[in-house]
């Protein structure tokens, strides 16, 4: 399981044109799953987003978590970050999970990241989304459940 983590001072998205979700101070979660992903990988991905020491504190020192600051969490699902750019000109998304497993999987980190934070909006699985944010910082980092970076 692989997160584009971004903390944002607002984020939304809209699928079929219809506003999904909204959040003000946060973080964006662009999210992509595979099929060798599992509970132990949502457990952990979870855990380590809404705990991950990115926002300032009064020093001005990246020293509290979302969980702290009571941010929100937007998660929009994201099977391009299983695309493998490494040959000719045309990512291949063969690591991409089927789409039935990872709206399952996807389905299920919200509902784990609900279990540290409050306000978890989403966006629509498989739609053709517009994600809207403006990134505080910018503060963005990569994350893999597999530690594969």
């Amino acid at each position: 399981m692989r997160a584009v983590v971004q903390r944002v001072k607002r984020a939304s998205v809209v699928a079929d044109g219809e506003l999904t979700g909204k959040i003000d101070k946060g973080l964006l979660i662009l999210l992509g799953v595979e099929d060798a992903d599992n509970q132990e990988d949502i457990k952990y991905l979870a855990e380590k987003i809404c705990n991950l020491r990115i926002f300032e504190d009064e020093d001005e020192k990246m020293n509290l978590s979302l969980v702290d600051v009571k941010g929100a969490l937007l998660v929009v699902s994201q099977f391009t970050l299983y695309g493998d750019c490494r040959k000719g000109r045309r990512p291949n998304f063969m690591m991409a999970a089927r789409p039935e497993y990872a709206e399952k999987m996807y389905l299920e980190f919200v509902e784990e990241c609900k279990k540290y934070i409050g306000d978890v909006q989403t966006g629509k699985f498989a739609a053709y989304m517009d994600v809207e944010l403006v990134n505080d910082g910018p503060v963005t980092l990569l994350i893999d459940s597999k530690k594969n970076f």
